[in-house]
């Protein structure tokens, strides 16, 4: 593949590990975030700090953090403070808290010994490095709730009252603790409990039109111009929202189906691309489905498979699937179906997900309705259909 014919830009900018400078929709948590934080900047020494941020999978926590751990350090450089942002994902260290604290160590001094020495003592050598620089640490710890999973009430709780251990020394380490939900919470005690759950900062799902936004955001950093259509970013945004407004599966996605916009060198991202590179991701479809249509459902499906053949658009209208049903009818010498019997067809497959419908507001000609085809590849529906039909009419 010759460089010149890529879509891509910059496709770094759709890496998991890429945090923007802006945030759509997280604005108002980032100036909480910012809010809680904002003792660090000017006597961090006082006081210490413990925020949750909580939300489902895909809605920005660990963004959110590192976006905030990057605008804070920079902060502190200008004011010549020694505040250090670490970044930990306890589910890669097992939840175990001695090899996390070892992480957090090894930032200060990179030789540090990564064996002989139990949690306890290396929270006492890490408190006794910040002394000695005069140094603070905002230490977030994502998938947090691995650690209450492997470590309990105890481990937490030295972790979070450490300070109190400390009497007439100066506070030097704060935590931002990134759960997915605070169920993990119920088996600690309820003084632990207590200590963390006073500042949460809870994320929503984003919406369609939200994840829409932080799509075209990330396609004008990583994309040429005009390789993106509306219709493919609306298909990418409707797939994320299904999946529970999750903005890195759409981001995963619009990397995906560049990726095979690049491999079979079309020059731009078509909703084919999109739901190619959806099946590569989950399970589009089961054959047994197609299987077990009847005659004509199945030759409806032929025809609309073929109509997103040749279509760039996200969507067809129903009055097109039902011309692209006849001439397949046509093929096969029988009688077309019924407009209402295409009707019950069509929501039939809309409910084994093959399909989607969706019935526009009223314009000049009153209500239609648009057909999609997210999820599988239109050439693969085509080529299931033909073969199952092929053995029907021997």
């Amino acid at each position: 593949m010759q460089a010149h014919l890529s879509v891509f830009k910059d496709e770094a900018k759709l890496d998991i590990s890429y945090v923007p400078h802006i945030l759509p929709h997280r604005e108002r948590e980032l100036k909480l975030l910012t809010e809680f934080f904002s003792f660090a900047l000017q006597s961090p020494e006082k006081m210490t700090q413990r925020v949750i941020i909580t939300g489902d999978v895909g809605t920005g926590k660990t963004v959110l953090s590192q976006r905030f751990g990057a605008n804070i350090a920079v902060e502190a450089a200008k004011r010549r403070l020694s505040l250090r942002y670490v970044h930990v994902n306890c589910r890669e260290y097992r939840g175990r808290l001695f090899l996390i604290l070892q992480h957090v160590v090894s930032a200060f001094h990179p030789n540090f010994p990564a064996r002989g020495y139990s949690a306890e003592e290396l929270l006492r050598i890490l408190m006794q490095v910040l002394d000695e620089e005069n140094a603070y640490v905002i230490l977030s710890l994502d998938e947090f709730d691995s650690v209450i999973d492997r470590e309990g009430s105890e481990a937490v709780y030295k972790l979070t009252r450490l300070q109190e251990m400390r009497q007439g020394k100066a506070q030097r380490l704060s935590l931002v603790c990134i759960m997915r939900n605070l169920d993990a919470m119920q088996s600690l005690d309820a003084s632990t409990r207590s200590t963390l759950q006073s500042n949460v900062i809870r994320l929503d799902n984003y919406t369609r039109q939200q994840l829409l936004e932080i799509l075209s955001g990330r396609v004008e950093l990583a994309f040429k111009p005009s390789t993106v259509s509306e219709d493919t970013l609306g298909l990418i945004a409707e797939l994320a929202a299904s999946e529970g407004g999750n903005a890195r599966f759409g981001i995963e996605l619009l990397w995906r189906a560049g990726k095979y916009a690049n491999a079979e060198a079309v020059g731009c991202v078509t909703p084919e691309c999109v739901r190619k590179a959806v099946s590569s991701i989950v399970p589009s479809f089961r054959k047994s489905d197609l299987a077990d249509l009847v005659f004509h459902e199945k030759l409806f499906l032929v025809g609309i498979a073929r109509l997103f053949k040749t279509n760039e658009e996200a969507s067809i209208s129903l009055a097109k699937a039902e011309q692209a049903y006849a001439v397949v009818c046509e093929e096969f010498d029988v009688k077309p179906n019924s407009h209402t019997q295409l009707w019950k067809y069509l929501q039939g497959l809309s409910a084994l997900d093959i399909v989607k419908s969706e019935v526009s507001g009223k314009g000049a000609r009153g209500r239609s309705t648009r057909i999609f085809l997210p999820r599988i590849p239109a050439l693969e529906l085509e080529k299931e259909l033909s073969a199952l039909l092929e053995k029907e009419v021997k």
